[in-house]
Parts: structure tokens; sequence; C-alpha cells
């Protein structure tokens, strides 16, 4: 098995297993595709960890796959490409990339589609297609911009260059930075926390900044509007807000 996908604490952990580096070949993708909407099905999966093991996250697309393909194969399968990586994007769970070692071409691009990226202080990440005469194409022209704005994302796709963990965290391309030995238990710390959380509010939360960011402000008010009212139709809402006025606050359990 090219991907596995363990489920303990209410956390899901999606873990690529092809070595020595996790090339990202068609079997994976689909693979990813597969497991990313059975994780969004599963009730008994609350938080989602995306990682590659102890050494690398992917170093980045199957070459040799690629090179054997000519314009027309590449035409069929670049939507599932890019499909096979959206659907991890649109999790409606919160997602943690764990990253170690390499995340590169496509292993940056699996990484983006988190919601959150812990990095090892030893991980080097980078968009390094245009190396190749390419350009990104699982998405990473889109993602990368949207989270690092569009002159960071131009000078890291122009050049190809692979950044440092310090760098990739000044950049804002990962949100923390530890020893490499605690990557996947700080994901897993994190993502069980939020395990425990409002399902549904988390949900709303996530398809609310995601949905708004792709869109006018007012448009994004109406859907964060749409949102908030819907969750008073719900028992996390009766719970949170009865324990907050029994209790205090941060003491709430929910279903």
């Amino acid at each position: 098995m090219t991907v596995t996908f363990e489920v303990r604490d209410g956390v899901g952990t999606i873990q690529l297993d092809r070595p020595p580096m996790n090339a990202l070949d068609v079997a994976i993708q689909d693979r990813l595709r597969e497991l990313a909407e059975e994780a969004t099905r599963r009730e008994d999966v609350r938080a989602v960890i995306l990682y590659g093991g102890e050494k690398v996250f992917a170093a980045g697309a199957d070459i040799k796959e690629m090179q054997a393909m000519d314009h027309t194969a590449m035409v069929l399968r670049s939507k599932g490409l890019q499909d096979a990586f959206t659907a991890v994007a649109r999790i409606p769970k919160p997602v943690v990339a764990a990253v170690t070692g390499y995340a590169l071409g496509g292993g940056c691009e699996l990484a983006l589609c988190a919601d959150f990226r812990i990095a090892a202080d030893n991980a080097k990440l980078g968009q390094p297609e245009i190396l190749l005469g390419l350009i990104p194409g699982a998405g990473g022209t889109q993602r990368l911009a949207r989270l690092i704005g569009p002159s960071r994302a131009k000078d890291l796709i122009f050049t190809g260059r692979m950044v440092r963990a310090e760098e990739a965290l000044t950049l804002g391309l990962v949100d923390r930075v530890v020893p490499a030995a605690e990557v996947y238990d700080q994901a897993h710390t994190w993502a069980a926390q939020l395990a425990k959380g409002p399902a549904l509010a988390l949900r709303a939360a996530k398809e609310s900044i995601d949905a708004g960011l792709e869109t006018d402000i007012d448009t994004g008010l109406t859907i964060e509007r749409n949102w908030f009212s819907g969750l008073f139709a719900t028992e996390d809402r009766e719970r949170g807000m009865r324990s907050f006025v029994e209790e205090g606050p941060g003491k709430a359990t929910f279903r």
C-alpha cells in the first residue's frame, strides 16, 4: 500500500508510504483522493494529519512516470491530479501537515492543502518545477500565492529554489518549526485538541474562511452569516452556551 490511513483518538493519519522519497505517482494521487473522501465521510474522524514518515514528506512527482507522458496523456491526467489534491484541501475538518525532510513540487503542494503546517527543523520546501521546464500543476500557483502572497510565490516558483524551515516560517509557508523527532507528536496534539471540539462549528469556520477567500467581502460576509445563524440549530451550540453560562468559558464537552 502506497498510502495508509489510521485513526486514533478521533484523528486520522494519511501517511505516504513509498520509499525512499514518497514520489507522487498516479497510484498515490488516486489513493489520496480516495482517502480524503473517506476522511470526509467518516464520523469517527474529527481531524486529519498528512504525514510522509520520519525522513521525508514527499520529494515531488514521479518524474520517470511523467517523462513517459506526452501532451495528450497529460491533458487526460492533469485534472485527476488536481482533483486528488482538491479532495484533500476540501476535507471539511481540521487538517495539519507534519512535514519532515523534503516537501518539494507535489509534496509542497500537498502540504499547501492543509490548514496548518508543522515542519521539522531539517525540512526543505519548494516548487522546483521550473527547473524541468514546467510550472506547478497540482495547485501550487494558486494555493501558494494565496498563502504567502503573489510576489513571494513568484520568487519561489520562478527560481525553483528550496527554502529551509526557518525561511519557510518567515515566509508564512509553514506555521511552526520543531525538532524533527517531535513533528508527528506535535501534529497529533494539535489535531487531537481540535478533534474534541464542535465538529459542525469547525466545518463552518473552515468553509467560511476558504470560500470567503475566493470571493468579494460582501459575498464572504453572507457565507459567514449563513453558517453563523445555521449553527444555532445545533446541539453543540446549546451545550457550548449552557456550559459558558453555568461553568464559565472553555469547559464545554461537545458530541
